[in-house]
């Protein structure tokens, strides 16, 4: 059996610190976001390492870095942290009609092209006082912003999610090939042809590799990124001005004709693998947060379990 704790003798509120100083990662701004003093907040380390018998956090020239130890209790802790929140929450209630909360919601730009437009539209006819702010995401780090609770939701292109995670599927996404309305390519684009084409990426990181390389590496075949652009919208600017072309999902059909790009079906060896499953995505901890739950509701009815656009 399990050791009993008697959690009288432990002041929780030192969870708090250790969640916030995991993320800061420095005593200062720490102490800053928590309105106490940076003595405080040392006073407050020294007795959760005694109290979880680890020095936790090292001296680092830019801050502190967190030990092994730290690193494997910052989810549980973070998860705790998050269901008292939510108790919190519901012993208050949401309201929608009348809340005055701010929601922060993370996805790459291209998703948020398909969702945005209805869910602001739902949010101004049943939740008029609630506001919403949006994050830039990778898709590699969409669960990373979940557990840092930097996004309440995340809209990503994932498959599986760990156990803690609640997920719904939202609609199926394809890509197409963006170029130019007089580009060269358009009356007949080969496999051969696209690979020698040059192309732009979208990497927030500069990358120059994405999901389409690691599908024509499965055909043995590699394209050229003759450049890399930060959002999709950048990278109909740039098809529409030169010779570039550009893999993006086809629900950018809108877009593309505000700037004058034609989309084409990609290669047939080449379409079977690019589609993508954009998932909607909450901690299940967060869940229990009647707001969140109502928005991750919200988001499900807006945008549905959509066809993928037909192909021209």
């Amino acid at each position: 059996m399990l050791q009993e704790i008697d959690l009288s003798q432990i002041d929780l509120n030192l969870l708090v610190l250790f969640d916030v100083l995991m993320r800061e990662r420095h005593v200062g701004r720490t102490a800053a976001r928590l309105h106490l003093s940076p003595s405080a907040v040392s006073h407050g380390l020294g007795r959760l390492r005694r109290a979880l018998h680890d020095p936790l956090f090292l001296k680092h020239p830019k801050g502190v870095v967190p030990t092994d130890r730290a690193g494997t209790l910052a989810a549980p802790i973070a998860d705790i942290l998050e269901r008292i929140r939510a108790v919190v929450a519901n012993a208050a209630g949401f309201d929608a009609e009348s809340s005055t909360r701010r929601f922060t919601i993370g996805a790459p730009d291209a998703v948020f092209a398909v969702v945005l437009p209805p869910l602001l539209a739902a949010l101004a006819e049943r939740a008029p006082r609630v506001d919403l702010g949006v994050r830039m995401l990778l898709p590699q780090t969409a669960l990373a912003e979940l557990d840092a609770r930097q996004s309440d939701l995340v809209l990503q292109p994932l498959i599986e999610v760990p156990p803690r995670f609640q997920a719904v599927r939202l609609y199926d996404e394809v890509f197409a090939i963006a170029m130019r309305a007089g580009h060269p390519l358009r009356a007949k684009l080969t496999l051969d042809r696209y690979c020698a084409a040059k192309h732009v990426l979208v990497s927030v990181t500069g990358d120059p590799h994405g999901s389409v390389d690691d599908s024509l590496k499965k055909l043995g075949r590699a394209r050229r990124i003759a450049a890399t652009v930060p959002s999709y919208l950048f990278a109909l600017a740039v098809v529409a001005e030169t010779d570039l072309i550009a893999a993006v999902p086809r629900h950018a059909v809108t877009y593309a004709n505000r700037f004058g790009v034609v989309l084409v079906d990609p290669p047939a060896p080449l379409a079977p693998l690019m589609p993508s499953r954009i998932q909607v995505v909450a901690t299940r901890a967060s869940m229990e947060d009647p707001g969140v739950a109502w928005l991750f509701g919200l988001v499900t009815e807006c945008v549905g379990t959509r066809r993928s656009p037909n192909r021209r």
